[in-house]
């Protein structure tokens, strides 16, 4: 059985250790004739989907935010942000290494 100490870390999360987590449910699964896999009693609607170079897929559960619930203000924020960026109007990049 693999444990979160199995999976190698990514790029982002190198410096931070992995916390150990309990398998509560372990099936093969395989592709439907569309590529897809279904998730047996899967708890999330959404994951991120991360893919490593040795085949192994790491999905982590995702919660989204409804569009209706952002401010007017913070989607004019993001539009102007998105056409900035665009421009190449954009600030230098910050180092977060000190939170890693």
């Amino acid at each position: 059985m693999l444990s979160a100490w199995d999976i190698p870390p990514t790029d982002i999360h190198e410096k931070r250790p992995r916390m150990s987590t309990e398998i509560v449910r372990e099936y093969d699964a395989h592709l439907d004739t569309k590529n897809r896999i279904t998730i047996r009693g899967a708890e999330s609607e959404y994951y991120a989907v991360k893919t490593f170079r040795d085949g192994r897929v790491l999905l982590e559960p995702r919660v989204l935010v409804p569009p209706e619930s952002v401010s007017k203000r913070a989607l004019k924020m993001l539009d102007r942000s998105a056409k900035n960026f665009a421009k190449g109007k954009v600030s230098k990049p910050i180092d977060l290494d000190r939170y890693l």
